[in-house]
Order: structure tokens, then sequence, then C-alpha cells
């Protein structure tokens, strides 16, 4: 039975018509992706599946008992929470039972024998509800869900308020994860995920998530591995393609040449026809002909294949770039640091013409700062950097403050590009051409750049730049706001060669999109944070496969051990207060690194200390009679178990011997802290 269901839902925005008719239903465990141009519809699907949208007709069907975990592109948060106290929200059911049972423990401890029975009834009810709700410990899950969306533990007590929109965006989708929903909806998740980041919650979703998952996302890795169906959006109604990303590619080409086929029949169809109807129009057969136009007309209204969208294939030749010598910029030992704090120390960097050098790195690493040391922008510490007198430099930035908002697109490339032979100035066909390459269609070309989108924006942005004739360009995020289709776009224009029409000259490529960087990339410079940096030449696809493998093998318990560490060092040497209340920040100068850095690492003794402390506070609230009532029952258990074990028929089975010994292993597990508890009192009473 499926968990949720869109029955012929349909959505307008006043004449324009979002979702017409669309049916789509999502059964346990399932992972599927929604894919399609931005504006068509995959966020209404979401807000309609969680609750925050009626259809305009239709209906949305979802199981009563089902938890449905959203995440929209911007997450609703509490200005005045800290970034800890919006995580912990989420568990507000948790501590209503702990408080609830604190204050059953008081009243047992006064309690007259009488009372005691139906308190302990109580007791274990409370117990049983507070374990179904994440149970005593669940500051690890907290610290791994922050540490692992790319939060620092310094920014832990800092508030919400305070926070960036990629901040925000993290914190939101930390909080959803820790709901544990049995339906999770993503609305591009990974919009403000840094490479760790984007590998955590790559792993999470394909290797520790149990629920359902339907996710909106422009990140091609991410879909081929966590997604087994693809939901494609056009025109207000969705195709179904069994398996991953990449399989919708292969089985949507396949589709495409097949309509394209159909159409073409279709075509010749309606030419003969219509050579029919002129041919005999007048005449005897003048009635035959006008039926024949009746049932023409029907046809192409009802019958006539649409023309199959073509986004494979680049066909636009882009200016050549200009010659620059033998290097377009050579750095050497050059040092950048802020605050005390290190971005990169003693690197020797060259890129020679028509080299694709990717940056990567955590966010706030310093990648685009190391561009702007690269081309003068901002001053170095230590080290020079030569730049050839020839080099001709385009940057795409985040922000476009310098456009018209009059132009419409095709003037506006026409605008900022060069002709083909290298004029200065392109015509009117080659600007329209170049805005085809890049999905403007017909009617989208005719739009003022201040009635566009961001991403449309963004979109016509790159596409002058690429074409721009010059031989250096730096594109920093470029496909944030880029969907699929257009993403493809400009990597192809990217990697396809300059004999072939493609861009000729260097490119210093900031991004966390893994497959625009394995696609078009020579070569890597990853910065770590912390001032190192390495570099990745050749083999940029097996490089960043082998990173997500490495954060697969991370341990939960490792990471909610790093943060506790240092949260409690950090707590240590902090002002008596509660910190999380008043939103406490970390030192001036000091950074913490990013998810798994040794900086975090707590020892092992340390942490096993920790657990031990947590047991032991959470056995203490027990009452005499029952901590000795449990006792005697894992007593009991461990008895029979040991003999069964004992018994010589109990090896015949190697699988049932083995379940045995686990589980007795679990019950002495759970029976020790007992003990302790039992012995610490006895010693006291004594």
């Amino acid at each position: 039975m499926p968990l949720a269901a869109l029955i012929d839902a349909r959505v307008a925005h006043g004449t324009q018509v979002v979702l017409d008719g669309v049916t789509l239903a999502v059964d346990p465990g399932e992972r599927l992706g929604l894919v399609g141009r931005n504006g068509q519809g995959k966020s209404t699907i979401l807000r309609l599946l969680a609750g925050r949208l009626e259809p305009d007709s239709g209906s949305v069907q979802v199981e009563r008992s089902v938890r449905v975990g959203y995440l929209p592109q911007i997450p609703d948060l509490d200005p005045g929470w800290t970034v800890r106290g919006a995580a912990e929200s989420v568990f507000s059911t948790k501590i209503d039972l702990e408080q609830r049972l604190a204050a059953l423990f008081e009243r047992m401890a006064h309690a007259a024998e009488s009372e005691l029975p139906a308190l302990l009834r109580r007791q274990a009810e409370l117990e049983h509800r507070l374990d179904e709700a994440g149970g005593y410990a669940t500051d690890h899950l907290v610290d791994q869900a922050l540490l692992g969306v790319g939060l620092e533990v310094g920014q832990f007590d800092r508030p919400v308020s305070v926070l960036s929109g990629g901040q925000r965006g993290r914190l939101g989708l930390a909080r959803v994860l820790l709901e544990r929903p049995d339906l999770l909806l993503l609305d591009e998740p990974t919009n403000h995920l840094d490479l760790e980041g984007r590998a955590w919650l790559e792993n999470f979703l394909a290797d520790s998530f149990a629920g359902a998952v339907i996710l909106v996302s422009h990140d091609r890795w991410l879909l081929d591995r966590v997604v087994d169906r693809i939901e494609e959006i056009e025109l207000g109604r969705l195709s179904d393609y069994p398996g991953n990303y990449a399989e919708y590619r292969a089985l949507r080409a396949e589709r495409q040449r097949s309509q394209a086929r159909v159409r073409q029949k279709q075509l010749d169809h309606i030419r003969r026809e219509e050579a029919y109807i002129r041919r005999y129009r007048a005449g005897q057969r003048a009635r035959e002909a006008q039926g024949r136009q009746t049932r023409l007309d029907r046809f192409k209204r009802g019958e006539l294949v649409e023309r199959p969208a073509e986004l494979e294939v680049f066909s636009f030749t882009l200016p050549p770039a200009p010659r620059m010598g033998d290097h377009a910029l050579v750095a050497r030992g050059i040092s950048k640091g802020f605050g005390g704090r290190r971005l990169f120390h003693a690197l020797d960097l060259s890129i020679e013409p028509g080299e694709r050098v990717g940056i990567v790195g955590p966010n706030g690493a310093g990648k685009t700062t190391l561009v702007r040391c690269l081309l003068g922008d901002e001053p170095l510490d230590a080290g020079s950097v030569r730049v050839s007198p020839q080099l001709r430099t385009a940057w795409f930035r985040q922000t476009q403050e310098h456009l018209d908002p009059a132009l419409t697109v095709w003037q506006y490339l026409q605008s900022v590009i060069v002709g083909e032979d290298g004029a200065a100035r392109a015509s009117e066909q080659q600007s329209r051409d170049l805005a085809g390459a890049f999905l403007f269609s017909g009617a989208d070309q005719e739009k003022p750049l201040g009635a566009l989108s961001g991403g449309e924006r963004s979109r016509a942005v790159v596409a002058g730049l690429v074409a721009g004739a010059r031989n250096l360009l730096v594109l920093d995020e470029p496909t944030n706001h880029l969907d699929i289709p257009s993403t493809e776009r400009l990597e192809a224009a990217l990697a396809t060669p300059a004999e072939e029409g493609g861009y000729g000259g260097a490119l210093i490529l900031i991004s966390h999109d893994r497959a625009l960087l394995a696609n078009v990339c020579d070569r890597l410079v990853v910065l770590d944070g912390a001032g190192g940096a390495t570099e990745v030449r050749g083999e940029v696809a097996a490089w960043l496969e082998a990173f997500v493998e490495s954060r697969r093998g991370r341990s939960q318990e490792g990471q909610a051990a790093e943060a506790s560490g240092a949260r409690r060092d950090a707590s240590a040497s902090a002002p008596r207060g509660d910190r999380r209340r008043s939103g406490g920040a970390a030192a001036p100068g000091s950074h913490a690194p990013e998810p798994g850095a040794p900086a975090l690492r707590a020892d092992a003794a340390s942490d096993q200390q920790r657990a031990v402390e947590r047991e032991r506070a959470k056995f203490a609230r027990l009452a005499q009679d029952e901590l000795e009532r449990r006792i005697e029952s894992l007593e009991s258990e461990l008895r029979s178990i040991d003999e069964r074990l004992g018994s010589a028929d109990a090896w015949t089975n190697a699988d049932a011997a083995r379940r045995l010994t686990q589980e007795r292993e679990r019950r002495a597990a759970e029976l020790a802290p007992l003990e302790q508890e039992w012995s610490r009192r006895a010693d006291r009473a004594s």
C-alpha cells in the first residue's frame, strides 16, 4: 500500500497550469527522483505531499500513521533558537517524557508502598514511549547530523538569526533528518553543501535511511547513487523512468529517438494529405478533399506527436580564445590568511592555455580568495603570481548587479559576445543561436533580463561569458541556480574540444558539482580548510568516487564523539551560565575544522567514560525494588541462554548458535550497568 499518493492533481497559478492531472504514488522504502526544468512544478509536488498546498482539483492521500519530513528550499526556522536548540527541537516529545519521568521518580521516592505498583506500571509505560522517541542519548544524533551537513562545532551555540542563507539550509536539512520520517521530501538539499556534506548526505540516504525518499536535486551523482526511479515533469505531466539518473538519460534518449521517428512519419502523412487536398480542393473531388481536411485538422490537434526536446547536442560554434603564450598564470609560494587563520600556505600553481582546473574544498576554505589572489584582486601574504600579458579574463560571480534589466536575452548576448570570426560584435542571428544553444526558446529570447528568474539570468550570463572570446574563464559555483539541462548544456560547451566548436581557453572552476568537475576538469586543487592544499592530476572522477567512499567508512559514533569532545573542551573554557540559551559563539580567531578533521577526535577512553556516565544517570532514577527486579529478570534470561548453549543440540546449527551467543552478549551488556548501580548503592549504604 502506498505511503502517499497524488490522484489526478491539478494546480494552476492564474492562467498558468503547473500540474495538469498528475498521479503519483510512493511505496515504502522507494527512492524517487523528480527532475525537470526550473518552474515545471517539482517543488509544487513536494508541497502537496507535505500538506503545505491544496490542489485545485484531484486529491492528496497520505496514510494516517506516516510521518512526513519536508525540507523546502528556504527552511522555516525560529530566529530565537540556537543552532543546537533548533536541531534538538525535533525531540520535544522526548524532552517532555524525560521531564515527566523525573517527576514520577520524585513521587516514587516519597510514595506509600500501596502506590508503588501503579507508579511502576506508569514508569514502564513512559520509558517505553521514551525509547520510541529516541531514548535518553540523542546528543550524538544531533551532533552527527549538524556535523554531517557541514556546520561547525563553534556554530552550535550561535543564534539562528545570525546564520547565512546557506547555513540555514544546512540546519534545516539536519532537523528534517533527525525527525526520522517514513517519507522524506527533499527540495534541493545539496544547494549549500560542500563535497564533504554531499558525500555524507549521499551515504546517509543510500546506506542508513530506511524510509521512502522523494528527491528534487540538480546533483546528478546524488541521483545516480540514491534513487531507483525517476519522474520527469514537463508541461504539467509526469513521465516515469525506472532506474537512476544515468538509466533515465539512456531511456529518455531512446524515447526521444522513437518519438522523432513517429513524428517524422506523421509529418510525411500530413504532407501527403495536404498535397491531395490542394490538388482536389476544386472539382469533382472537392467534397472528399474537404472531408480529408476535417480529418487532418483533427489529427493535428489530437494525434500529432510533439517535437522532442533536443537536450543532448550542443550545436553552436564558440569564437576562438585569443592566444596567450605558454602559461595563463604561474604562482610561486603564495600564502594567505585571515584573522589568524591560514587559508593556503606556500602554494605553487601554474595554469596552461586550454587547461581546466577545478578548485574544491570545504565551505570557507578560501577557494574564491585563492582565485582573487591569483588574479590580483586580493593582496598576498607571501609569494608571487605572474600572469600572461595577453590574459583576458571573464569571471562568473554569484551576483549580477551589472545587468541592464531592460535588455532582452538576445540583445544582452549580442552586447557581450563576439562573432565566430572574432569580430567586435556578433550578429543578431549569432546571438539568437547562442541563446538557443543554452535552452532559451524563441519566446524566451524576447524576455527582458529583469523578468527572468535567478536561474535564467545565471544561464544567460554563463552563455555570454563562454562565448565572449576570453582565454581564461573563472566560474564560481556557476550551477547553483541552474537546472540539470542547463548544467549539461554548460558542461557540453566546456567539454567540447575547441576544434569542434567548444570553449578553447583555460578554465578555473569552483564547484561542488561532482559530475561537472569529473566531466570537465583535467585536475583539481584541493584545499583542506586548515592551510593545506593537494593537487589531483587526471582521474578526477576516480578521486571524487574515492572521496565519497572514504566518508562512508566514518562511523556515526566516531562523529558523535568528536562533537562531544570538542563541545566539552569549549564549555570548560567558557563562562558559567547557560551557553545554549545565551547563544555564545566560538572564540575570535578560532576555527572548527570540517567533519572528521583530526582536531575534533576525542580519545576513546573519554568517550567510553561519557557513555558510562550517561548510563549511570539513567539508572540512578530507578527505585531499589525495580532495580533488583530488572537484575533478577536479566540473570534469569542469561541462565536460560547458558543452558541452551550448554546442550549438544545448540551447536548442530551454526546460525542458531551464533544468534544465541549474540543474544547473550546483549543481555550481559544490559545487566552490567544495573549491577554497577546496585553496587554503588550498596557501598553508599555501608
